[in-house]
């Protein structure tokens, strides 16, 4: 057999952990399917007495994670430390730079920094892979890279974030508030103890502009992705939702528009939204994740399962270094840097859909004819409307859902609702998926 792939690995977590005792369970398996045994060599982490579960006493251990990409004994760093910049994206740009290959569950440092990274790791005929970073154990990223290859693809979206699904799917089958239900997560290990980045949106955005630049064959822009996280749900949304017969989940949907048309570019955006019991993302539970992909010649594809945890994390990490073993080194993005193109954000203002609407309102006459003509002068037409349950502060709920018509007339119907004093808080808008 060949000689083996010789692994450094930054950053001994959860993650970490698991890849260890993967290669450690499955070693003649992955062995025989990479061509050549995989043998982890050195590691670094910051805690050297801290018990992982693991053996680490055959491995060297180095304190400076920047010290693993220039060893001679190492042909592939993998990372997982974390984080956009920092120790992470110095042994990034050290291990390509010494020649070594590189494989990360970064899904930030990839979303800020992976174009730079990727022509690097061209110019120096290396790998650059990252099928942790992106839905855990879930094979989007070479789905989208190698297996719809030949299709023009459309549209990509799903649920991209483990946490605000299981928030959201046990709001749903609870019947509780927002808060609640994140103490419980949080005191279950679902949730990080500062949530932020999770139900924010931002860990779904940096995702999403990945898959996106994979999907289209863009250049990676994260900026360019409109973010609403679900910190602003209550129970009474749920409830509401389930009876319209949606389901609430958090998406991230990009999709690229006709040239020509009065929307050309590409369209990003992370966004509570309420899906229809009829589409598969409905029943996604849980922290399952889910990712749907349109191309033009295969169809609709639906890649769905554990989207983190050691297990399905490190099963995605131990992949990426079965292709290097192999000597499957192609570009990151499924063509070379210098092929991605620039596109546009395209305006949301002109996309048309149906919207969920919720409103705290002052309990008083005629709050509800102010909110009718808000929308009647901002075009928007009214399909239902239901006044239902109370608020903490004394004030009344009331749902609406409209037609479907340009997003900008919504936003043009808040605005013009925006200080009134008969609204007691922000009203709550998401988007109706129909897709």
């Amino acid at each position: 057999m060949a000689q083996p792939l010789r692994v450094a690995l930054a950053g001994l977590g959860t993650v970490g952990a698991g890849v260890i005792a993967l290669i450690d369970a499955n070693r003649d398996l992955i062995a025989r399917r990479a061509g050549r045994p995989i043998e982890i060599v050195a590691v670094s982490a910051r805690d050297r007495a801290r018990d992982r579960g693991v053996d680490l006493t055959r491995f060297a251990w180095l304190d400076d994670t920047r010290a693993l990409g220039q060893r001679d004994d190492v042909d592939v760093v993998v990372e997982l430390i974390g984080g956009a910049d920092g120790p992470a994206l110095t042994l990034a740009r050290e291990a390509l730079g010494q020649g070594k290959h590189f494989v990360t569950a970064n899904k930030a440092m990839i979303a800020h920094h992976g174009l730079a990274l990727a022509a690097e790791a061209e110019r120096l005929q290396r790998a650059f892979k990252y099928e942790a970073a992106v839905a855990g154990g879930i094979p989007v990223i070479k789905g989208l890279r190698e297996g719809a290859a030949a299709n023009a693809l459309t549209r990509v979206y799903g649920i991209l974030n483990g946490t605000c699904n299981y928030i959201l799917s046990t709001m749903e089958s609870e019947g509780a508030d927002f808060a609640a239900v994140l103490a419980e997560a949080q005191r279950l290990g679902y949730a990080e103890a500062d949530p932020g980045f999770d139900i924010d949106g931002v860990d779904a955005a940096h995702k999403l502009s990945i898959l996106a630049s994979l999907a289209f064959g863009s250049r990676l822009d994260f900026e360019a992705v409109a973010i609403t996280g679900i910190r602003q749900i209550i129970a009474a949304d749920i409830a509401q939702a389930q009876a319209l017969g949606y389901r609430v989940r958090l998406v991230g949907i990009a999709e690229t528009s006709p040239e020509g048309s009065s929307t050309a570019g590409l369209f990003q955006r992370v966004h509570p939204c309420l899906v229809p019991l009829h589409h598969p993302l409905a029943h996604v539970a849980g922290s399952l994740n889910a990712v749907v992909a349109e191309g033009n010649f295969v169809g609709r594809l639906l890649f769905e399962g554990r989207g983190a945890g050691a297990g399905p994390t490190a099963s995605a990490v131990v992949a990426d270094l079965i292709d290097i073993a192999r000597g499957e080194l192609g570009p990151a993005f499924a063509m070379p840097v210098a092929a991605l193109e620039a596109q546009p954000p395209a305006p949301a203002g002109e996309r048309r859909a149906r919207a969920y609407l919720r409103f705290s309102v002052a309990d008083r006459p005629g709050v509800l004819a102010e909110i009718a003509a808000a929308m009647r002068d901002a075009n928007v037409s009214i399909e239902s409307l239901i006044q239902r349950g109370q608020t903490p502060e004394g004030g009344a709920l009331v749902a609406l859902v409209t037609h479907e018509g340009p997003e900008r007339c919504v936003a043009d119907a808040l605005a013009r609702l925006d200080g009134s004093p008969s609204l007691l808080g922000q009203p709550m808008w998401m988007h109706i998926l129909d897709v």
